[in-house]
């Protein structure tokens, strides 16, 4: 499976082909000569073709030949074993089925075809099933991509072979010609080829775009090696993959070629190709007893070779029973690369009809069963149990522990901003009082491809691709570690890549297994040029909602309006006036302690203000519909932690406290904009109280909360950012669940008492 494709989405493709052709739709001659004349079908063959040469490049160009070297024992040992046993038991099966339904075929290409055909593992395709099953970050996950890698090169030598005996003429000397021939090739094109593409990779700098004529220049050399290899009497996606792998990884270059070349291929050229694969595939080929068990004898020989090989050697090194035998379902899979050794062994008559269609089924049965079946043998277990995990909040008894912190974002954007939130949030500096996980939040989407995602998980493990291939991970990580180097704050990179529908599981889960006390989540809106919020993206809103809902610990809600400018401030020139909100209940004792802990920063002065119920209306009901109310024992906990910051104030002159009387929700409003020139404003999501209540009007953002939602507001005019935090509670309460559903779920209310 290549880029652009999942599992599904491919298998899926080529069944459409499969039912368009002889084995179903097909069967009617009258609408096979209509929608598939047989003067289309070169026209046909050759559009595919020529997709797949620029998708066979895409496949080199994302494989990087000089990290083999740094393959593990362990890694290496499973991959010999994933193409050992299967390649013994395909020259098996070939002897079966060369006295049964492939009689006459050369023994020698047939041999090697069987055997190439049984040990393929489709490393493209293993990337999409492992980012979906979330299993990329795992030790399971990094063994199997390793191990698939290294076995991806095999097959193509391995396959390179079977082509050279299946060359016109039964001469031994004219296959070791072809042979000979391709290995110079290779060698010629290692010599002279990577100077010419690193030229013109210098001449392409971060940040600017990249020269069209390199580009032609790249596809047109694409063109030229496939035509040479097929010359030679190899096959023209020999030459592709060469180029792909000898184009340097680092910088734009090789990221331009990936988007110019991967949605014409995935969008048009590889359906053709599918297509075209499912016009030869006859299922009725299979008919009576024997066809059908040699079917089941294929099937079996194919998974039995993988799965036990792999389970085999793996135990002999030590890996876990369940996680060798996902191992070994892993590395079963087949895709796209399965379908061109199938093509091509069918074009140069080495394959018969009959058995095609056999391994054609096998491949799609391989590939179908992989996700089930993994998902049945294997889950990762958890690394701590919930007892270890004691600081769930920012709130907590023992002040000296270190703080462990997630902090989320989508792309650079978001970057210089949380860098001087983190600045602020790092307290009196003391070396390893905050931990930072700094997590890229990644959409695995169909067109993507997977294999490039694995690129930019680069710190997560992944030990087969280039480490430069995207330049928003290259800012990224030089941002991060910029501050790492510059603060005493450690920074520690992780990247999450799933659909955008199921990311926040990846997110709460890593939460979880780090024990952090807060997840600091991007706001999906941000600050356009007239200092208006625009949303981003809608999808990541539901994000936010879901994490709110599922998170292990606190959460804050970041509302970025340019903390700080673009750059990161250093320590000794921070300035920073920040105003927490305080109006009573859980979520406010949240974001007081977190504010607290800001203000131990140098840089930092805190106000914390007050809001109190006059004393002329205490007592009248607030007319809103409310299922809470600040209960005796919030009002004495909002008191305590109130009287632990008085006692804070005494030993330290940047914070002062506030306490304002109000009569309306109107008057609310006025004084909150008094504070408006600040660079931060710190509020509790779902504060409680009457005023709140009385404030708590229909929002177009409810998940910030009734003050959050005012701070975000077009009418409430302020270039201050904004933190809406979560305190962290074994479950929800009503009120702020419902707040995370639809829009139209949420109470609306008066603006003042009665």
């Amino acid at each position: 499976m290549g880029p652009g494709h999942g599992p599904e989405n491919s298998c899926s493709l080529l069944e459409g082909g499969v039912l368009l052709g002889p084995s179903a739709l097909g069967r009617n001659t009258d609408y096979l000569n209509a929608v598939f004349p047989a003067k289309s079908l070169t026209v046909l063959d050759t559009l595919a073709n020529f997709g797949l040469l620029f998708f066979l490049f895409l496949v080199g160009l994302e494989l990087d030949m000089r990290t083999l070297r740094r393959t593990g024992k362990k890694a290496l040992s499973i991959a010999v074993a994933g193409i050992s046993l299967p390649f013994i038991l395909g020259i098996g099966t070939s002897f079966v089925l060369r006295r049964t339904i492939s009689k006459g075929v050369n023994e020698g290409p047939f041999l090697v075809f069987m055997g190439v055909a049984l040990s393929i593992t489709a490393f493209p395709v293993l990337a999409r099933i492992l980012a979906e099953l979330k299993l990329l970050t795992t030790d399971v996950g990094r063994m199997a991509m390793s191990a698939a890698a290294v076995n991806d090169v095999a097959a193509w030598i391995l396959l390179a072979l079977a082509i050279a005996l299946s060359g016109t003429g039964h001469s031994p000397l004219i296959s070791l010609w072809v042979f000979l021939c391709g290995s110079g090739f290779v060698l010629c094109c290692t010599f002279v080829m990577p100077p010419i593409f690193k030229w013109m990779a210098r001449r392409c700098p971060e940040g600017e775009p990249v020269d069209e004529m390199y580009i032609c220049s790249t596809l047109a050399a694409v063109l030229a090696a496939g035509f040479v290899t097929d010359t030679i009497g190899i096959h023209a996606l020999f030459g592709a993959f060469v180029m792909g792998v000898l184009v340097p990884k680092e910088g734009p270059f090789a990221g331009a070629l990936v988007e110019k070349v991967e949605d014409l291929v995935s969008g048009l050229f590889l359906p053709l190709y599918f297509v075209s694969s499912g016009l030869k595939t006859n299922v009725a080929s299979i008919h009576g007893a024997q066809s059908w068990g040699l079917l089941v004898l294929v099937i079996f020989t194919a998974c039995f070779g993988k799965i036990v090989g792999t389970i085999v050697v793996s135990l002999l090194c030590r890996v876990p029973f369940k996680e060798a035998l996902a191992l070994g379902i892993l590395m079963n899979t087949k895709g796209l690369v399965e379908l061109i050794v199938l093509n091509i062994g069918k074009d140069r008559g080495v394959l018969n009809e009959q058995t095609f269609t056999i391994l054609v089924l096998m491949a799609l049965f391989t590939t179908f069963i992989t996700t089930p079946l993994v998902v049945a043998v294997y889950k990762p277990a958890k690394t701590i149990s919930k007892t270890e995990y004691k600081h769930r909040t920012i709130r907590r008894k023992d002040t000296g522990t270190q703080l462990r912190v997630m902090v989320c974002f989508h792309s650079t954007r978001n970057i210089p901003s949380l860098i001087n939130l983190i600045e602020a949030s790092r307290g009196m500096g003391k070396k390893e009082v905050i931990c930072v996980y700094a997590m890229h939040l990644m959409e695995l989407s169909e067109r993507s491809s997977a294999v490039l995602m694995v690129h930019k998980a680069r710190r997560n493990g992944r030990p087969f691709w280039n480490k430069g291939r995207d330049s928003d991970s290259n800012q990224i990580v030089v941002a991060f570690e910029a501050f790492r180097h510059l603060s005493k704050v450690s920074i520690r990179p992780m990247t999450a890549i799933s659909p955008m529908s199921s990311i926040h599981e990846d997110v709460c889960a890593s939460a979880e297994s780090k024990r952090t006390a807060m997840i600091i989540l991007p706001f999906h809106k941000h600050q356009r040029l007239d200092g208006q919020l625009e949303t981003t993206r809608a999808d990541l809103r539901y994000v936010n909602r879901r994490v709110l809902e599922h998170a292990p610990c606190s959460i804050g809600l970041f509302v970025d309006r340019g903390l700080g400018g673009n750059t990161h401030i250093p320590a000794s020139n921070l300035d920073s006036v920040i105003v927490v909100l305080f109006f009573g209940g859980h979520d406010d004792h949240e974001a007081l302690a977190y504010g607290a802990r800001m203000a131990e920063h140098p840089g930092i002065n805190l106000i914390v203000v007050r809001f109190l119920v006059d004393s002329k209306v205490v007592g009248k009901v607030v007319s809103v519909d409310i299922t809470e109310t600040l209960t005796a024992e919030t009002r004495s906990e909002d008191e305590e932690i109130l009287d632990d910051l008085k006692e804070t104030m005494s030993k330290d002159g940047s914070i002062k406290y506030e306490e304002r009387e109000m009569t309306s929700a109107e008057e609310t409003v006025e004084v909150i904009k008094e504070y408006s020139r600040c660079n931060l404003f710190v509020v509790g999501r779902m504060s409680e109280g009457q005023l709140v209540a009385a404030m708590n009007k229909k929002s177009e953002c409810p998940e910030l909360g009734p003050v959050g939602s005012l701070l975000t507001s077009p009418e409430f005019a302020t270039t201050a950012s904004v933190l809406v935090v979560q305190k962290y509670r074994s479950e929800l309460p009503l009120q702020s669940l419902a707040s995370l559903k639809e829009p139209e779920s949420t109470t609306e209310g008066d603006d003042e008492f009665n």
